[in-house]
């Protein structure tokens, strides 16, 4: 009976501790900074400080953007450092959203990251695995040159890929930039995956054409489930760099029907007037997507971040 209600009382032996139970064993500040790494206390708390430090610095620049858009226009370049400044006000993101065409900049750009996004990891994860899986001639050539693409500065290749979009007829639609962005991102997409399927095993495939499917169907059934973080990673790499791109966008866009958000914001800058309410209180809410997207999906980045980097 007495065994019982120990169970009870402490838990199954084959469950993990709760919270409860480890702060009564180990005290508060033990469970508070506890690790399985087996640091000193001195090293926990060290850590711990470095990283509510880098905390506040990556969020600091945030709350200052929000300070100043909340901010009306006679108290603009106000110094104090309050984040709600007094007499604040919403109107400049009224101004935007209702005034500007703020919501079509989103749409645009939603549209075509993430159709870049799409296209640019579809072409990659095919291209990788070839790479991975199958000698012919070139191939270390070929790996090679898909790096040193990446070692060429973005704005060198403004001009060819719109020589390329004016030939074929594409310029100032959504089809020349999502186009555009796929190809930027296909280089850097195809190292990042190759690198991953080189450290799965091919005996896996094998045994799946043993049971009856062919070597595509083998790829869509094994490999690619197996590859979802480093698929995302590659994703949000893409769908990062299309979501903040300006250069190209601002030669291959000359249609406002078709702006992206920062050419679109980019507007509220003037030649002898910025208004710079309107323009944090836009920056504000174009953060709110992105942060929203790599919080999704962080459990992606904290396990993709390092596949590859290790070949059994």
């Amino acid at each position: 009976m007495s065994s019982s209600h120990q169970v009870i009382s402490h838990g199954s032996p084959l469950s993990p501790p709760t919270r409860r139970e480890l702060i009564a064993r180990h005290g508060f500040f033990n469970w508070f900074f506890r690790t399985a790494r087996g640091d000193a206390p001195y090293q926990r708390v060290l850590i711990h400080l470095v990283l509510i430090a880098a905390c506040v610095i990556t969020v600091y620049p945030l709350t200052r953007i929000l300070s100043v858009s909340l901010r009306p226009g006679d108290a603009l370049l106000s110094t104090t450092m309050e984040v709600i400044p007094e007499n604040a006000t919403f109107a400049a993101y009224y101004n935007v959203i209702v005034q500007r065409e703020f919501l079509i900049w989103i749409w645009n750009s939603i549209i075509v990251a993430l159709s870049g996004s799409f296209i640019g990891v579809a072409i990659a994860a095919t291209g990788a695995y070839a790479f991975s899986r199958w000698d012919f001639p070139l191939k270390v050539p070929a790996l090679i040159f898909l790096l040193c693409t990446q070692m060429i500065p973005a704005p060198m290749m403004v001009v060819p890929i719109y020589i390329i979009a004016a030939n074929l007829g594409i310029l100032n639609s959504w089809i020349g930039i999502i186009v555009a962005y796929s190809v930027q991102s296909t280089p850097f997409s195809i190292w990042i995956l190759k690198g991953y399927y080189d450290t799965v095993p091919y005996e896996l495939e094998q045994q799946a054409m043993v049971d009856g499917s062919s070597h595509l169907g083998a790829f869509y059934r094994i490999i690619l489930p197996l590859s979802t973080p480093a698929l995302a990673i590659a994703f949000l790499f893409n769908f990062t760099q299309a979501w903040n791109d300006w250069v190209l966008a601002r030669v291959m866009l000359t249609n406002d029907l078709y702006y992206t958000w920062p050419l679109g914001v980019n507007r509220l800058q003037g030649q002898f007037t910025t208004l710079w309410s309107e323009f944090y209180a836009a920056s504000f809410m174009i953060s709110i997507p992105v942060l929203a997207l790599f919080l999704a999906s962080s459990r992606f980045l904290i396990s993709g971040l390092t596949l590859g980097s290790v070949k059994d």
